[in-house]
């Protein structure tokens, strides 16, 4: 194997990489990348099993053949390099990659490419592609209520696609992020529904186009960005009943601005507990006072301008919650559906942009 390409060309490739390798070193073959140089073309692929990424894309190859090798150290020594070189990869004897850039000179042992795993490759024979910025807008909307658990099913958002309209939603257990978008030019006659890793929707969130291509299989996810293909294996296990967890009759509205109520809950959330990060809002006709307490530190208090006609009210919630919702919404004003100080509180935007927004949040104690 002998290939020479720019620094910058591959560097790009490299850093993507990064993101998929395995750093625990369950495996010490997952922490290396899968270096293919064919014709005209270099492939490299990284996985950590879960999920993979390969990418292509043009070298002036002179010798074809294949390779794995760290993709820690590989990205760490070719980004070294000064200046836009022209940087020489070549399979060297007993096994050594050779990385020649000017007067620097590399020598990298490497693992036989029979050694490492097989990844699935996709046809996209489904042929549904779908706008990128808005799926990554929908990513941000939901990412952060993702968890980590034994509960697999929770370690991931719910992807849904039923005739025109894709769905994104992931819940804790405390709260509830919802998203829906109504996409043109795609009309799928059986629904597709399935769990995508948090892992998976962060590298789909570095990816830079206009559209992706999408396709999966019994196991599998495929998403396919230009020259790269994300593959997410599915996680198992069945997604909660989110539509029976949206409330439908919440009967009080309150109405913030966004960026006002924003401010006072981050003034407000200083003092609170740093286990809970309770506050308080005392709802009142016209008006919300915000009020946290730490024993050992002292107290907040502050007050905003709402509308709301409803009877006085008093509840309490993880004020990192509410920001996280506040801090992905779009809209200044926001709304408040509630019921009553136990009853599980609708969040949304006033009005929608093209991306609908729901997020639902338990009050909590204090």
């Amino acid at each position: 194997m002998r290939f020479s390409i720019e620094k910058d060309n591959i560097l790009s490739e490299l850093q993507l990489l990064q993101g998929i390798v395995e750093k625990r070193n369950t495996m010490p073959i997952l922490a290396n990348i899968l270096i293919n140089s064919t014709e005209k073309e270099v492939e490299m692929t990284g996985t950590d099993l879960e999920v993979g990424l390969m990418t292509h894309f043009p070298a002036q190859v002179d010798e074809t053949g294949s390779i794995t090798v760290s993709g820690k150290k590989m990205f760490e020594i070719v980004r070294s390099l000064s200046g836009n070189q022209i940087v020489t990869f070549r399979m060297g004897e007993e096994g050594i990659l050779e990385i020649i850039s000017g007067e620097s000179q590399f020598k990298v042992l490497c693992m036989p490419k029979e050694d490492y795993p097989q990844v699935p490759e996709p046809d996209f024979q489904k042929k549904i592609s779908l706008p990128l910025d808005i799926f990554q807008e929908m990513i941000d909307r939901v990412y952060f209520a993702i968890t980590q658990e034994q509960r697999y099913y929770l370690n991931g958002a719910l992807f849904n696609i039923e005739g025109s309209t894709i769905e994104l939603i992931s819940t804790d257990g405390h709260r509830l992020a919802y998203t829906s978008f109504a996409a043109e030019n795609i009309d799928i006659e059986e629904k597709i529904s399935a769990i995508i890793s948090k892992k998976t929707l962060s590298e789909l969130r570095k990816q830079e186009d206009s559209v992706f291509d999408f396709d999966l299989d019994e196991n599998n996810l495929f998403f396919k960005v230009k020259n790269r293909t994300l593959i997410s294996r599915i996680i198992e296990g069945k997604f909660p009943n989110y539509s029976a967890v949206i409330p439908k009759e919440n009967q009080k509205k309150v109405i913030f601005s966004r960026d006002e109520i924003t401010d006072a809950i981050k003034r407000v959330a200083l003092l609170s507990t740093e286990r809970s990060r309770g506050i308080k809002l005392n709802i009142e006709s016209d008006q919300v006072r915000l009020f946290s307490s730490n024993p050992e530190i002292g107290e907040a208090r502050d007050k905003v301008s709402v509308e709301y006609d409803g009877d006085d009210m008093e509840i309490g919630f993880n004020s990192h919650y509410l920001l996280d919702f506040l801090t992905a919404v779009k809209s200044e004003r926001v709304v408040f559906d509630m019921n009553d100080e136990n009853s599980a509180v609708l969040m949304r935007p006033e009005e929608d942009d093209e991306i609908r927004y729901l997020y639902v949040l338990m009050p909590m104690k204090i």
